[in-house]
């Protein structure tokens, strides 16, 4: 930082009363202190030393510049300090985005684990089922399904091979069968997922090279993730969801997967920011901890 470095050179040789002193212990040549001093002069249009053929010495100008520089300098090395990341602590402040349903029944809770880990970190998130703008909101990554909209931007894999699954409850099935192929999907009551500017209703599957899409059609639609797997918990629909997000209902028999034998599209979850140098270790060691988790 050019700046930082005139300072420093201005601040030595007010310190030495020597062009030749201060030159000697910054290891330059004393014609460079004295051209540094003299572009300072130019900058600021003021005379900083009154010299003499043995002597320098500060003018009534000069000393209250010095007192700025100093606490410039201070105030430049305590940022440049600051933002140095230090690989064997996790500390700041980490702001995150991250989809409705996967955040709040699947990220939060370990989000609480990854924190009493690391009790130096402060934590906000924001849960929006948008894609959020990195470039104009004050976060520091977002946690999201799919390619990155901007290909600049830095995607690292959390769940690389995370996919859309089709399921119902029991309650629903019991009460309008179980569909043994995803064709069989138009007679029945789907669960759509919508964002401002599309609605998700084609529902794709693959089994060994056979393709089938499926417009999903019926009487609820949110643009929340949550509100639809809600739906599916009450036996409102059949819905398509993310694994992730369906995965722990499943275990539990609380929905159930439907057409096992086909493909749903491929999701991977990411972690996403706009430049690498974002990547502090703070994310990446969040990156490891739910990539250790939501892969078992």
């Amino acid at each position: 930082m050019k700046i930082l470095q005139d300072f420093s050179v201005f601040i030595e040789t007010a310190r030495q009363g020597s062009i030749t002193q201060a030159a000697n212990i910054l290891s330059v040549t004393p014609a460079a202190v004295s051209a540094t001093i003299k572009r300072l002069e130019a900058q600021f249009d003021c005379a900083l030393f009154i010299r003499s053929t043995r002597s320098i010495r500060l003018t009534a100008e000069g000393q209250l510049m010095l007192e700025k520089c100093q606490q410039a300098v201070k105030a430049i090395e305590t940022g440049i300090e600051s933002v140095k990341h230090d690989p064997n602590q996790i500390t700041g402040h980490l702001r995150l985005a991250m989809p409705s349903d996967l955040g709040r029944n699947i990220i939060l809770p370990l989000l609480d684990e990854f924190l009493d880990l690391h009790p130096k970190l402060i934590l906000s998130t924001e849960l929006c089922d948008n894609v959020v703008d990195l470039y104009t909101r004050p976060l520091d990554a977002s946690i999201r399904y799919g390619t990155p909209p901007d290909s600049s931007m830095v995607a690292l894999p959390i769940s690389p091979k995370n996919d859309r699954i089709a399921c119902a409850s029991p309650d629903y099935i019991a009460k309008y069968g179980k569909p043994t192929h995803p064709s069989e999907l138009v007679n029945h009551n789907c669960l759509n997922f919508i964002t401002l500017v599309k609605y998700h209703t084609k529902w794709r599957f693959t089994k060994q090279g056979e393709k089938c899409e499926v417009i999903a059609t019926g009487n609820r639609f949110a643009n929340d993730g949550d509100v639809v797997l809600r739906w599916m918990l009450a036996g409102k629909g059949i819905g398509y969801k993310s694994r992730l997000d369906s995965q722990p209902d499943i275990d539990n028999g609380s929905l159930v997967p439907l057409f096992e034998d086909w493909q749903g599209d491929l999701i991977p979850l990411n972690l996403v920011v706009t430049d690498k140098r974002q990547l502090t270790p703070a994310l990446h060691a969040l990156r490891d901890f739910l990539r250790e988790r939501l892969n078992p």
